[in-house]
């Protein structure tokens, strides 16, 4: 199987490495200063279960007459209209995009963009950190990549479910995979709307008085939307969601408050802004998420002005 992955950050890099490992033959679409990095040491990951340390191909861009059978896209929300334009060239007929943004709002445009019958579900679970020597370094263990056509019938799935079963972690296909991506939605829109809001990991706010029963309505405003939207998050998954949200002693922050600390944009209007939207279209009151989506939208207008 021929695959283009967009980039060769944490992300990307991680993914990537693994598809090699099963077998995959794969280009990396990178900008210059990335291929020089990976032209001078290689594709390079250090984990504690898995290392991996490999020369790989990198692209500057997608040449004209190459086709590849599936795209992985795992970039920033707010990149998405330049990745689309970048792996245009790359998307033939019979080629699968499988993203790995948070929320659902890239759907629409991926869909715009290739036509719905090319564009997969997908989502991941892993901690992972690009170093300043460009190594890839993952913090714990968890390693999980879930994915799944929306449609049955797609002719595509026997080929990409020959690849990806064979790659290294936890890989899952399950039968509504646009329901395990709501229930990922809603945790990341509740994990980032809580640290952002309080400016602490979870448990700082955990130990802070009501900082855990606010947790906790957040959540609750969140998985609210997604029953609204005819994808209700069952009950396993909502205990497990705010077992993690409300921790003792979790170090753990969304990637939407690091990016606030270091001054960065944010993906707060692709993941907040989009559940507050639905929300309002559903005629929800949801003032923590409406709260978490202004205080977010605030940073990002005073960072423009600045």
């Amino acid at each position: 199987m021929r695959v283009l992955v967009l980039g060769a950050g944490a992300t990307g890099g991680w993914f990537g490495a693994r598809l090699i490992e099963a077998g995959a033959d794969v280009d990396f679409l990178v900008r210059p200063a990335r291929a020089a990095a990976l032209a001078a040491n290689g594709l390079r990951i250090e984990s504690a279960s898995r290392p991996f340390a490999a020369p790989v191909r990198a692209l500057g861009a997608v040449p004209a007459d190459a086709r590849y059978d599936l795209v992985l896209l795992s970039c920033k929300a707010y990149d998405l209209a330049t990745a689309i334009d970048a792996i245009r060239p790359a998307v033939g007929a019979h080629t699968r995009v499988l993203p790995l943004l948070n929320g659902l709002r890239h759907l629409d445009a991926l869909d715009a963009a290739f036509g719905a019958p090319r564009v997969l579900g997908g989502l991941c679970h892993i901690s992972v950190t690009l170093t300043a020597d460009g190594a890839i370094r993952q913090f714990g263990a968890l390693e999980r990549l879930t994915w799944g056509a929306r449609r049955a019938d797609d002719p595509a799935l026997p080929a990409l479910r020959a690849t990806l079963q064979r790659l290294p972690g936890d890989v899952r296909e399950p039968a509504d995979i646009l329901a395990a991506m709501w229930e990922k939605f809603a945790f990341i829109a509740a994990l980032g709307g809580i640290t952002c809001l309080l400016r602490a990991p979870v448990g700082v706010i955990a130990a802070s008085g009501e900082g855990a029963a606010l947790a906790r309505r957040l959540y609750a405003e969140c998985a609210e939307v997604a029953a609204r939207e005819g994808r209700p998050i069952d009950a396993a998954a909502r205990a497990e969601a705010e077992r993690i949200l409300t921790a003792p002693g979790s170090p753990l922050k969304a990637s939407m408050l690091r990016d606030l600390e270091r001054g960065g944009r944010t993906e707060g209007e692709h993941i907040l802004g989009d559940l507050r939207a639905r929300a309002h279209r559903a005629g929800l009151d949801t003032p923590l998420l409406a709260a978490a989506h202004a205080h977010v939208a605030a940073y990002e207008r005073q960072r423009a002005v600045d």
